[in-house]
């Protein structure tokens, strides 16, 4: 599961993916200076895997990841191949989230690409871009659905509908996610469209140092215009964000934050937005050789999560024994949650909790 960040170029894409993933991509003062996607595997902070590492005392700890990937900006016309917009399109689709970064920020030393800032504005032109797409995507798939309507099928009638009321939207400037699937068959269909408006997207406001804290005129114009889209809003000094990453220890890190009235790095609230973006949720193993955080999406059954650490664990799976991450925590240890009669054995249907810590028995 892939998290793409866009937006127009100079807004600051590519020094925020420098700051989530530590890689350091090329990040320049003009456009098209990212033209391959780069792709950062990030972990994701969570304080919970931290307490169990101080119960429990293991060799090592592995924490849960996502993917980030930074995609080069988009310009008007990017649906007709103007700029590097074919290319750009493409890495797209081929994420499963979108993180759209906006320019909050003033700065006569950093070019913007429309001469003068305006994130509500650079937010449309990115839009228009993406639902055109979808668009021409859409009216391909209608003209091959039409053919097998009239004939009577059922399946390309519902199909037909479906795109019908997404082209409608997209007409209208609206993007594809904000049509609701009637049934599961619909749920499907939208899925295999494959269109890149219908993605989840979170909104990254990218602001100067002094705005880091409570944002400023375009932030707010940005909450104001998107409010009716169910998407989060994000507000991150990226050029703030740099310089923290660039601090040696932890101490200096805290004081950084401190002086900018921050308790964290907004990179770290970022990370976790995006992993809630994609739908995913950790469970724990924790033994001395390990304290470990596994991905899962969220709704996986016991059997399915066994799969994440091994394929034969799911074939095989027969149960698993759970502990709810606070019990673990209140007891202190597995075996104060067994002789407390907190751990609970559960099967094959049992749905999977976040910060569950679990062990899976299994035979293949």
């Amino acid at each position: 599961m892939k998290a793409g960040i866009v937006g127009l170029p100079n807004v600051g894409k590519s020094t925020l993916f420098n700051c989530l993933s530590n890689a350091k991509a090329q990040s320049a003062n003009f456009p098209f200076c990212t033209i391959e996607p780069n792709i950062g595997v990030v972990n994701v902070p969570d304080p919970r895997i931290n307490k169990l590492e101080e119960l429990v005392k293991p060799e090592r700890v592995q924490m849960a990841t996502v993917d980030i990937v930074d995609i080069a900006g988009l310009v008007k016309g990017a649906s007709k191949g103007e700029g590097l917009g074919n290319q750009f399109l493409g890495n797209i689709r081929e994420c499963n989230a979108i993180i759209h970064v906006l320019r909050c920020f003033d700065n006569d030393n950093i070019v913007h690409v429309d001469g003068n800032v305006n994130p509500i504005r650079d937010k449309e032109t990115i839009d228009i871009e993406l639902q055109l797409k979808d668009l021409e995507t859409v009216e391909k798939r209608l003209e091959k659905v039409n053919r097998a309507a009239k004939t009577g099928n059922k399946e390309a009638q519902v199909e037909q509908a479906l795109l019908n009321r997404i082209r409608e939207a997209l007409l209208q400037a609206k993007s594809a996610r904000t049509i609701t699937p009637q049934n599961n068959d619909e749920e499907a269909l939208l899925e295999s469209f494959q269109l890149i408006t219908a993605k989840p997207v979170l909104y990254v406001c990218n602001v100067d140092e002094a705005s880091a804290v409570n944002g400023n005129k375009y932030v707010d114009q940005v909450r104001e215009l998107v409010k009716d889209e169910d998407a989060e809003v994000i507000v991150l000094s990226v050029g703030a964000e740099a310089d923290i990453t660039e601090l040696e220890s932890y101490e200096e890190r805290q004081v950084f934050l401190e002086d900018m009235g921050l308790t964290e790095p907004g990179s770290s609230v970022l990370i976790r937005a995006a992993y809630k973006l994609l739908k995913q949720q950790t469970y724990f193993t924790a033994g001395v050789k390990e304290v470990r955080a596994w991905t899962i999406n969220i709704g996986a059954t016991a059997p399915q999560a066994a799969g994440v650490i091994h394929t034969d664990f799911e074939k095989g799976f027969i149960r698993a024994e759970v502990i709810a991450y606070d019990d673990f925590v209140t007891y202190g240890s597995e075996s104060k949650v067994k002789e407390a009669g907190k751990l609970r054995v559960e099967g094959k249907e049992y749905i999977v909790k976040d910060g569950d810590v679990m062990h899976f028995r299994f035979n293949v």
